[in-house]
């Protein structure tokens, strides 16, 4: 959850996430994501190696992971649109990941969970533009790095009254 008063993240990393996106970067060096429209991979988060996804002027930037030295997190201009009310949260689970994701033959996979913003919260980003491709391309950075939660839960809590009706 994030502090009164502070703008929020549009994406956030779960520590299990995290953690394995650091052992990628050890493994491959800098890293990025971005947010799979679907198509074959589906709507997931593909992590690539930074420059072997090229980011489009019209891309936005949702933030940078306070992982490593920073791992941009981006996503095609029409599907933000779609997803501007919402809080992204990249998550690990096990399974196969997309074949062209990095995670993919470690037998987890990178998960995007979703929490929708608040009224007020809506208002905060509102005043604040987006970092496009271009912006990006020209120096244009995030005031903060997006954080490391501990769970998806906390960023995406169960509404009161229906942890009952959760499988487990």
């Amino acid at each position: 959850m994030r502090r009164s008063g502070a703008m929020p993240h549009r994406v956030v990393i779960t520590a299990a996430a995290a953690k394995l996106l650091g052992e990628l970067i050890e493994r491959h060096g800098p890293v990025m994501f971005h947010q799979s429209g679907g198509c074959c991979d589906g709507s997931s988060p593909m992590c690539y190696p930074d420059g072997d996804f090229i980011v489009g002027d019209r891309d936005v930037l949702l933030g940078v992971l306070d992982v490593g030295d920073g791992v941009p997190v981006w996503i095609s201009r029409p599907q933000f649109e779609a997803w501007k009310h919402t809080q992204l949260v990249i998550d690990v689970v096990p399974g196969r990941g997309g074949g062209f994701s990095l995670e993919a033959p470690e037998g987890k996979r990178f998960l995007s969970r979703g929490r929708a913003f608040s009224d007020d919260e809506n208002a905060a980003l509102a005043g604040t533009p987006a970092i496009t491709g271009a912006g990006y391309a020209r120096g244009e950075r995030p005031t903060a790095a997006s954080p490391i939660v501990a769970e998806a839960a906390d960023a995406c809590p169960i509404p009161q009254g229906r942890a009952d009706r959760v499988p487990r």
